[in-house]
């Protein structure tokens, strides 16, 4: 039977991130001002935890992760935006 190790993190969509000013260089030249915060510039962080062999199984905003590791919920009609999501990766536990 196969078998699975799990990692939880949460990734921050932001410009600044390390690594995301070569991705664009790279692989979106032509794109000159994108955006603080478009999902792109996760890119980099997403490709490191592949190349580890961690698949990308499960990705949502969050309204924000708290000092504790918590998770800020919404409700009642208002909206937020943000630039954080929770991401599960998954892959095969060694032999």
């Amino acid at each position: 039977m196969e078998k699975w190790e799990y990692l939880t993190r949460f990734v921050q969509a932001d410009i600044k991130n390390p690594g995301v000013k070569e991705f664009f260089q790279q692989y979106r030249p032509n794109w000159k001002n994108p955006p603080q915060y478009t999902p792109e510039t996760m890119m980099p962080e997403l490709d490191e935890l592949g190349n580890q062999g961690w698949e990308l199984v499960h990705m949502e905003p969050v309204a924000r992760a708290g000092k504790k590791g918590d998770v800020l919920f919404t409700g009642g009609g208002s909206a937020e935006w943000s630039n954080t999501y929770f991401c599960v990766f998954k892959r095969r536990k060694p032999a």
